[in-house]
């Protein structure tokens, strides 16, 4: 029987910004700076999680 998978992962729990960096930041040491096609792949799904959590602009009032 076949699941229908969704390829899209799933953000963590609505994590803030300085936490999900705090992620990419121990991935980028335990790869000493070369990142594997999996590793990217993570790099990346984090990056978005990272910019979705990031507050926006504000103005100056």
């Amino acid at each position: 029987m076949l699941h229908d998978m969704s390829t899209t992962p799933e953000p963590a729990a609505d994590r803030c910004a300085d936490e999900v960096n705090e992620e990419i930041r121990a991935l980028w040491f335990r790869s000493g700076g070369m990142l594997s096609m999996e590793e990217r792949r993570e790099y990346q799904r984090l990056v978005l999680e990272w910019a979705a959590a990031a507050p926006g602009p504000t103005k100056a009032a």
